[in-house]
């Protein structure tokens, strides 16, 4: 992953070094998003992501991002932003990494579909809306199961756990087939869905859900 024309001249370079002097070690480019620049490293014991605003983009919501992921981790829904600051007028985010894939690739298991119910349902809690949860990239499937990138989140009427369930048992798509095919998910199944959907929508109550995902 080259991040050079993005980061041009010796900023790249002097953002490594910056780095290295807050104790991250081995940091290197990871991924590239619309807003930001991805960098993985070692801080401590912990393996970590660095989210750096990318100089090219004109949205500066990394300061809301962060504030949004600590909301979060402490309910254990995200691993916890660990350092945030501003290199040269860019944001960045120091955050634990998440350990695993996301949903898209990911070998869903029956615990790993409850844990996605529980932890979208926390945030309803709190009011938090992600914005980008049917996109399947945000939901991470490893020991655990978190859900990160807050860049879009806001308080507004939460939609997190509906989005959730629509996107893995109720949609047309690469995670409802395979979801589908494993735990053999027929109509009567998806209508009991949509109605526990509905109860959840009413009153806020999960009992039904979860009876129904026991079930698999």
């Amino acid at each position: 992953m080259e991040f050079g024309h993005v980061l041009k001249g010796s900023l790249l370079m002097d953002f490594l070094e910056y780095l290295d002097t807050l104790g991250v070690e081995d940091p290197r480019p990871f991924a590239k998003g619309t807003t930001s620049l991805i960098f993985r490293g070692r801080l401590g014991n912990r393996e970590v992501v660095i989210k750096l605003q990318r100089p090219d983009s004109p949205r500066r919501n990394l300061g809301k991002e962060v504030k949004f992921t600590f909301m979060a981790s402490l309910f254990g829904v995200s691993p916890p932003p660990l350092s945030s600051g501003s290199f040269k007028g860019l944001p960045y985010m120091i955050r634990e990494f998440a350990e695993g894939e996301p949903i898209l690739f990911a070998d869903l298991e029956k615990k790993h579909l409850v844990g996605i119910a529980l932890k979208t349902a926390l945030l309803d809690r709190l009011g938090i809306d992600h914005g980008q949860i049917q996109g399947g990239k945000h939901i991470i499937i490893g020991g655990d199961v978190y859900i990160i990138d807050f860049e879009k989140s806001g308080f507004r009427r939460p939609k997190n756990l509906t989005s959730a369930m629509a996107m893995i048992f109720l949609g047309s798509n690469s995670i409802s087939r395979r979801v589908s095919e494993k735990f053999e998910i027929d109509s009567e199944f998806k209508e009991e869905m949509k109605t526990a959907l509905r109860a959840y929508k009413r009153s806020g109550t999960l009992s039904r859900l979860l009876e129904l995902l026991s079930s698999l």
